[in-house]
């Protein structure tokens, strides 16, 4: 019984990358066509880098006729390539190469990566607008919608700063878009592009105001100076 084992055991493991699984739809594969290009992978495991559609076909329900169309079709596709080579003794021989077909699922990967994040950005840009149509209790104008629009694609501030510096506007008091454009400025201008790095320089302001004020400062310079700034970082 151990013996048997043991050869199951020697006959290897196939690794297959779950990309693989989940987008040979995208490649525009079918599932014959996975199965062989399983195949090809399982002989070039075991060291045969050039399978014969015989080969293939003694390890598939399919003849070897039928085989040999699959593997055509797979190399129109671009999905599998025929390589030359040379061995160290000067033989020539030849190989399938599955590198094609790791590129473009690199491709669609990717691809569908990008699509995730661009409907999270529309998603974030959208919830951007209503924060703001909340806060200032109306509908935005075309001079706000634009204003909005050209601190994400010109100026290249994420919604959340965008929102923090909102944030910071009502606290302050100054509800209005000037106000927060130049908070903006500033964070931009001292490479403040997290919440973290926000919270940071928030501190050093707070510090450096502290310093800036008199030591018995008047009542009514006391109340201009009372203004909170940067306060809500701290909660």
């Amino acid at each position: 019984m151990k013996d048997y084992l043991v050869q199951w055991l020697q006959e290897g493991n196939l690794t297959i990358p779950m990309a693989l699984m989940n987008y040979y739809k995208q490649l525009n594969l079918n599932e014959e066509e996975l199965v062989l290009i399983l195949h090809v992978l399982s002989f070039q495991e075991k060291g045969n880098e050039f399978p014969t559609p015989n080969e293939i076909s003694s390890k598939m329900t399919f003849t070897v006729t039928q085989c040999t169309e699959l593997l055509r079709k797979l190399i129109q596709k671009g999905m599998i390539d025929i390589q030359e080579g040379y061995s160290d003794t000067g033989i020539r021989f030849e190989k399938y190469s599955i590198q094609p077909l790791w590129e473009k699922l690199i491709d669609v990967f990717l691809k569908g990566k990008n699509e995730v994040e661009k409907k999270q950005q529309q998603k974030d840009e959208m919830d951007l607008y209503t924060v703001f149509e909340q806060e200032f209790g109306r509908p935005l104008s075309p001079f706000e919608c634009e204003s909005l629009a050209l601190w994400m694609d010109d100026d290249r501030h994420e919604p959340i700063l965008i929102k923090a510096a909102l944030r910071e506007a009502v606290i302050s008091g100054k509800l209005n878009f000037r106000y927060i454009d130049r908070i903006l400025f500033e964070w931009k201008k001292n490479g403040v592009k997290t919440i973290e790095q926000a919270k940071n320089h928030g501190r050093k302001f707070r510090s450096y105001q502290t310093k800036q004020q008199p030591s018995q400062p008047k009542e009514t310079e006391s109340r201009s100076n009372a203004v909170p700034f940067y306060n809500w970082l701290e909660q």
